[in-house]
């Protein structure tokens, strides 16, 4: 692994503006207490991922712990994203490296879920040799448990918002936009982009469930195991789709860089280069893109995070393709 470049700027942490414990309504609160059995005396706010609401360690008057997220409609999508994710989390099978789902609130305009709270820490950023080994090996075991999926899910190539179309937005855009502010390799090639980026379905569309959002705040190391957290995401793709998926943060973060790691995992041994090169189109793609609008509402980091996602993974994308000119 490639030692940190203390020359570059720390990456825009993957946090965005978290809501305290006390902005939940009392009557819900006094909901979540029923579903746990028990009074809470003490909730910690937790600072990763992007959700513009509540997350939270609470600790019960009878010294059990469990975790709550929830969230109201200051972001319009975000009861949709926790609802997806109370359906996925309910149905994953016993065994699967996850928190299990206590309960589930919908009402009031908010949205809450309450898991069991997994005592355990998000990997060092940045990315330690040995801690990323062990993600690495417990992503192929999470691949082989979820093949044939489980649960119902959305394929992949209709789970997110852009994902497979951001190159082909932006070259509708260029008729009213200069698109001055994109790398001059983007616009020299945007076309081309646009191409690659339609292999995406084809390629990305498989028989796994996957996490759909696989980063270090996503994920939890206990003494013994590799804890996935998170799941709204949840598609169905390849089983190296997550792989594949996670490397632009990794390199981010002082990881290795993304081909590096290909070419030792055996998730993505056998698999066509063409496939793999699709879905990286499509991820530098929506991250271009995304980078490019306004902040959503309740989420002022996720912009600055995205650019920087997008950064990475078009250098991948250039190396990938050497043939686009310079």
């Amino acid at each position: 692994m490639t030692s940190p470049d203390q020359s570059k700027p720390s990456p825009p942490p993957a946090e965005g503006k978290r809501l305290p414990w006390e902005a939940i309504p009392d009557r819900l609160r006094a909901g979540i207490e029923q579903q746990l059995h028990g009074r809470v005396v003490e909730a910690v706010t937790q600072p990763g991922g992007f959700s513009p609401g509540v997350a939270a360690r609470l600790l019960l008057a009878d010294g059990r712990r469990a975790f709550v997220k929830a969230v109201d409609d200051t972001n319009p999508e975000s009861p949709g994203i926790h609802r997806a994710e109370s359906h996925i989390a309910a149905a994953l099978p016993a065994g699967t490296p996850a928190a299990r789902l206590l309960g589930f609130i919908d009402a009031d305009d908010w949205v809450i879920l309450t898991f069991e709270d997994i005592d355990g820490r998000m990997p060092a950023q940045p990315w330690q040799p040995a801690e990323f080994d062990r993600v690495l090996a417990a992503m192929a075991d999470l691949a082989s448990w979820l093949t044939p999926a489980p649960v119902s899910a959305p394929l992949a190539s209709e789970r997110y918002n852009h994902l497979g179309t951001g190159w082909q937005l932006l070259a509708a855009l260029a008729g009213t936009d200069d698109l001055s502010d994109l790398d001059p390799w983007v616009r020299a090639n945007l076309g081309a982009l646009a191409g690659l980026e339609q292999g995406f379905a084809a390629a990305a569309n498989g028989p796994c469930l996957a996490h759909g959002d696989i980063r270090a705040d996503n994920i939890l190391l206990t003494r013994d195991r590799v804890v996935f957290v998170d799941w709204p995401w949840a598609c169905l793709s390849q089983p190296w789709f997550d792989l594949v998926a996670m490397l632009p943060s990794v390199a981010m973060n002082a990881g290795p860089a993304p081909e590096a790691v290909l070419a030792v995992h055996p998730l993505t041994r056998g698999t066509a280069s063409e496939a793999i090169t699709a879905v990286v189109a499509a991820l530098a793609g929506t991250w271009t893109y995304l980078g490019r609008l306004p902040a959503p509402p309740g989420l002022p980091t996720l912009r600055a995070f995205q650019r920087a996602q997008a950064e990475i993974t078009l250098d991948w994308l250039r190396a990938r393709e050497p043939g686009l000119p310079e």
